[in-house]
């Protein structure tokens, strides 16, 4: 995945204040251990000039460097074992005095083997989503606000249910989905007509699986187009970071499909957004106000088939809730 140079800049902020305060904390705890224990300063004393004794026995002839290094190295061990002592005297853990990096691989540098750290990476990719989210259009709705009360409780031939019972039945899914949400979650097509809910529904699992620590992309299909289209004519400065997001995010929410303008571009980007997340595992969750015949017409067979058959199905039926909030 790219990032601009502003997302470098601000992940190493965050890293190098990790370090700090981290190094901090370690200097703290040593200086206390210290006004507790003044022989620990005189054992220290003792570490460092073995290994200042070390380095000066580089210069030293090989046989004469051998021998010192050799007699450093147990006047160390035991300057050690001697704190060692002091910290069991006080009920302290062995590594109390160690300095306790947020990662131990890289110390909190943000490098590790010549390259960046796994934990670097992961900052950049949440200040990358937080700028995502803070582009959505809409704010994070939630289950408890979903009112069955604005469905229809007569039966429906066509349904063979109620309205309030199908959604019902809808509700419960997208709250079990959200609780167990992993990698393996599977995609969900959201459809029926306009006013209805799906889209209350899919911010709300958006939110949910966001305050589980993942990584969520929610925007319209028209938006998210138009953000892949700017990108790829060279627009924005993203170097193709938005598409990596779509592309790789842990799920991805796309909005009101259908209401985009249709292209052979947007046709072709929609095409790889499914196929690729298919093909990586990776769960998505589209609404629509087509249903299964129109996504047939507007679509190819090739995005159309996947849609119908790789995608868990949630036909939302009933009045238009929105129309229904304003008459009451």
């Amino acid at each position: 995945m790219a990032y601009t140079k502003e997302m470098f800049e601000q992940a190493q902020q965050i890293i190098d204040a990790r370090r700090e305060e981290n190094e901090a904390g370690a200097e703290g705890r040593r200086r206390l251990f210290e006004s507790l224990e003044p022989d620990y300063k005189k054992w220290k004393t003792e570490m460092i000039d073995s290994i200042q004794s070390v380095l000066r026995a580089i210069e030293m002839s090989p046989e004469k460097a051998q021998t010192l290094i050799e007699e450093q190295k147990n006047r160390n061990l035991a300057a050690q074992q001697e704190i060692q002592v002091l910290l069991r005297k006080n009920g302290l853990a062995p590594d109390y005095l160690e300095t306790k990096y947020t990662c131990p691989r890289c110390e909190d540098t943000g490098v590790s083997d010549g390259k960046l750290c796994a934990c670097q990476i992961e900052v950049l990719k949440n200040l990358a989503f937080a700028e995502a989210g803070r582009k959505s259009p809409l704010k994070f709705s939630r289950f408890e606000d979903f009112r069955l009360d604005y469905y229809d409780d007569a039966y429906d031939k066509k349904y063979e249910c109620s309205p309030r019972e199908r959604m019902e039945t809808i509700l419960n899914f997208c709250k079990d989905y959200a609780a167990d949400f992993d990698a393996d979650s599977p995609s969900i097509l959201m459809y029926g007509e306009t006013g209805l809910g799906k889209t209350h529904l899919s911010l709300a699992i958006a939110g949910e699986v966001i305050g589980k620590g993942y990584h969520v992309l929610y925007n319209s299909a028209q938006n998210i187009f138009n953000e892949l289209q700017k990108e790829r004519f060279g627009k924005t400065d993203t170097n193709g970071q938005y598409e990596a997001m779509l592309l790789e995010c842990d799920l991805l929410v796309m909005d009101d499909l259908g209401a985009e303008f249709s292209t052979q571009f947007t046709n072709a980007a929609l095409y790889n957004i499914i196929n690729t997340r298919i093909n990586m595992s990776l769960p998505t969750i589209i609404s629509t106000n087509m249903n299964m015949k129109e996504l047939e017409e507007r679509y190819t067979r090739r995005i159309s088939s996947r849609l119908i058959g790789e995608y868990a199905a949630l036909c939302f039926i009933g009045a238009d809730v929105r129309q229904r909030k304003k008459d009451r």
